[in-house]
């Protein structure tokens, strides 16, 4: 082989081999201090608010009136964490699914030991009751400090606890 080629191939082993090394560091380093807790309820939370009232107002005009069963008086508007490192977070119920967990795409992303990357969701059901469902985490989920083995419907101001976070559904 000649040098250059030699040369190519020891300089590609070399990033490969830095590659590894800082692929190394930061699964350390995040083992060591945790992940990084965002909060989304700031500004982010507001601007999804703000327009989809606007563009939801004239389809529901439209829409039968069997749909408009679905925001209910007394109806849970918010979700809170009331206990834990994220404790007095909030997110807007928008009718979307929210996702409970250490995954860096989660809804709410929860620093907590006894949590698993993907451990629970809430979601609405077609009655616009909200559903709390555990996804097969290790330490389990509780309301109201009952184990869940199967979706169960989630009354306002029952406490769902996930290892030390605690989250309610509030009006």
């Amino acid at each position: 082989m000649s040098e250059l080629t030699l040369t190519v191939m020891r300089l590609g082993f070399l990033a490969v081999l830095w590659l590894f090394v800082i692929v190394a560091v930061q699964v350390i380093r995040s083992d060591l201090f945790g992940t990084k807790v965002t909060q989304r309820s700031g500004r982010r939370a507001d601007t999804q608010t703000r327009p989809q009232p606007q563009r939801q107002q004239q389809p529901q005009a439209a829409q039968s009136p069997g749909r408009s069963g679905r925001q209910r008086r007394g109806a849970p508007t918010k979700l809170v964490v009331a206990e834990g490192s994220l404790a007095g977070t909030t997110v807007a119920l928008q009718g979307q699914t929210i996702t409970l967990g250490r995954a860096h795409d989660s809804t709410i992303v929860l620093d907590d030991d006894y949590a698993s990357s993907r451990h629970a969701r809430i979601y609405p059901d077609r009655d616009g009751q909200w559903i709390v469902e555990d996804l097969g985490s290790t330490n389990g989920t509780y309301l109201d400090r009952t184990r869940l083995t199967a979706p169960t419907p989630v009354p306002p101001g029952a406490p769902i606890r996930i290892g030390k976070t605690v989250i309610e559904l509030r009006k």
